[in-house]
């Protein structure tokens, strides 16, 4: 393919990897950012940039003229979307196509078939596929009789979109309505639609999916499955391939079924259909078709050693698949860690920042897959995720062991990372074994209940710097979101009973991730609610003259594509609202006054 142009029209660490591919390929390739991303990496990297627009993404990497313009000023013969922002937007496809460029995905009426929830579980259904009772998209109105149908708990999801952005899960009638809202907002602020639908939540769950791959003359094969159940509010943590744990039959089944849905959809490009599996039987059910690489996609690269982003370019210029399904063969075991900017000790609240500095590990079957490097820093209007560390080993145990060494060796200064919360997450008893499902991050596995905690000082004493404790649990390292410092509690045995003390101070089992003082949401105590960083106001759930309790939610604010409630401090009197749904504001601002 020499001399073609690939426009990447995407950010962050999925931009620098298909810019890497293209520059293995022997092709040029274009970058687009925003006014954030002016010294992004991918923009480095790239053989040319071009500006599309302000911060906000939907003024610049939503804004599908403005990233066609930049296609057509770089001369690109292809349009790589990436994952996320458009590349699942059906019209943005047909506008590629239409400006006689080709796009690196399947056909746009495929991405719109598979992007309608509803109407994909119909095409699942037709395939002999299992779907979980559900309903097509509804109202607020009728969505009481179809739950009572249906039966609690039951899971509110966005009809478009995917990520797990839109979804929220309820246990009786009197949440519904407002998790109907609530999905709804987040899913019109991520795709532009707010239709949701009702489905029934399966628990426990594990989430099974399948790397699909077709070309345009017919041919579609698998490249084996992941297991993608470490979850927190429906957005993955940590994901392996193959997936383990599953029957022979149960394998082949959930395999010939995604093969047969991207088969029947006449799928072309890189795809993931996703299932829900039954821990301990055969029983799966579809749960949705992504049309788009994933961000996992590297772990399957790793045990397959098929490169999925060549093979989208190849397929995209018109080539035949370049391999055969008996030409793919699984060897080893690997697991994916996501490196994101948020404080798992502050209920994962985004920490976006400047990386003062950032090693990462390396080693015999590491990847490192990052959107950063030192200096850089994670904007506060998009994704927490910057980075991926990656490990394949011989087996799963040979993965997790070197997935934990290498999150031990990995260090990020300036901003607090969900690095050692995995780092425990992989040591825990349940994971280890293999026994957790999509539930365990909300069921077992809170910070403290992993052993890791924040706490503050003894009085008057300074906590030690680079003082490394014994080995145990994982705990971050330097200054706690409340202000006080990392803590590790060790029980020691001694003559006279087990006398419990608490550490201060660095660990290297923490991958030496320096958290960043971020404060309590919503203010300090006693004073008004205030943005404990740049965001955006969903919603003000108070009027002026309410009565408010301590620990009442008195507005909602979104940063980097996740929702925070903001709470009282103290009861009082709302006197006035200080700010509006939609606006911006930065760190700091009061959202309202209290007397």
């Amino acid at each position: 393919m020499p001399g073609t142009t690939v426009l990447v029209a995407n950010r962050g660490e999925i931009a620098v990897r298909v810019i890497r591919a293209c520059h293995e390929l022997g092709l040029r390739a274009a970058a687009v950012y925003s006014d954030a991303d002016a010294d992004a990496l991918h923009v480095r990297l790239a053989d040319e940039s071009h500006r599309i627009g302000p911060a906000p993404a939907r003024a610049s990497y939503l804004d599908r003229d403005a990233v066609l313009r930049a296609a057509s000023a770089s001369g690109a013969d292809l349009v790589h979307p990436g994952y996320g922002l458009l590349s699942e937007d059906a019209e943005f496809a047909r506008a590629v196509t239409a400006a006689g460029l080709a796009f690196v995905g399947p056909p746009a009426e495929v991405i719109a078939g598979m992007g309608d929830k509803v109407a994909a579980r119909a095409v699942a259904e037709k395939c002999g596929i299992p779907v979980p009772p559900g309903t097509g998209a509804l109202t607020p109105e009728q969505a009481l009789g179809e739950a009572a149908r249906i039966g609690f708990p039951l899971v509110v999801k966005a009809s478009f979109g995917g990520g797990g952005r839109g979804l929220r899960v309820v246990t009786s009638a009197s949440g519904l309505a407002g998790a109907m809202a609530a999905a709804g907002r987040e899913a019109g602020a991520a795709f532009g639609r707010s239709d949701v639908h009702l489905e029934r939540y399966l628990q426990p769950a594990r989430h099974v999916e399948v790397q699909v791959f077709g070309d345009a003359y017919g041919a579609v094969v698998h490249l084996a499955d992941r297991d993608c159940s470490v979850q927190r509010r429906h957005q993955k943590l940590i994901e392996e391939a193959p997936a383990f744990g599953l029957s022979a039959s149960l394998r082949a089944a959930v395999r010939e079924a995604a093969v047969a849905l991207a088969r029947e959809v006449g799928y072309v490009g890189a795809g993931t259909v996703e299932f829900l599996v039954v821990p301990g039987t055969d029983e799966f059910f579809f749960l949705e078709m992504n049309t788009r690489l994933q961000v996992e996609h590297g772990v399957t690269e790793l045990v397959t050693g098929v490169d999925l982003v060549a093979a989208q370019l190849r397929v995209a210029r018109g080539e035949p698949l370049p391999f055969t399904q008996d030409e793919i063969v699984v060897r080893g075991h690997a697991i994916q860690a996501r490196i994101a900017a948020e404080d798992p000790w502050a209920d994962f609240r985004p920490a976006p920042g400047t990386l003062t500095a950032l090693s990462v590990p390396l080693g015999p079957g590491i990847r490192n897959d990052f959107g950063v490097e030192a200096g850089d820093s994670v904007p506060a209007a998009y994704d927490s995720l910057f980075g991926k560390v990656l490990a394949l080993g011989a087996d799963r145990e040979a993965a997790r062991r070197r997935l934990g060494v290498a999150l031990d060796a990995l260090r990020v200064d300036g901003v607090p990372t969900t690095a050692p919360y995995l780092r425990s997450i992989l040591d825990s008893e349940s994971f280890t074994a293999g026994t957790h499902d999509t539930s365990s991050v909300a069921r077992e596995w809170a910070p403290s209940a992993l052993g890791l905690q924040v706490a503050a000082p003894p009085s008057g004493v300074a906590p030690p710097s680079g003082v490394a404790p014994p080995s145990g649990p994982a705990t971050p390292s330097g200054p706690a979101p409340s202000g006080g410092v990392a803590a590790r509690r060790v029980r020691i045995a001694t003559d006279r009973g087990p006398v419990e003390i608490a550490i201060y101070g660095s660990a290297p089992r923490a991958s030496r991730t320096t958290a960043t003082a971020a404060g309590t949401a919503g203010s300090a105590v006693g004073g008004p609610p205030t943005a404990p960083m740049d965001a955006t106001v969903v919603a003000i759930h108070v009027e002026p003259g309410q009565q408010v309790a301590a620990g009442d939610v008195v507005a909602v604010l979104e940063a980097m594509k996740m929702e925070m409630p903001i709470r009282t401090e103290a009861a009082g009197t709302v006197a006035e609202i200080l700010v509006a749904p939609g606006t911006a504001v930065p760190a700091g601002t009061a959202l309202l006054a209290l007397s």
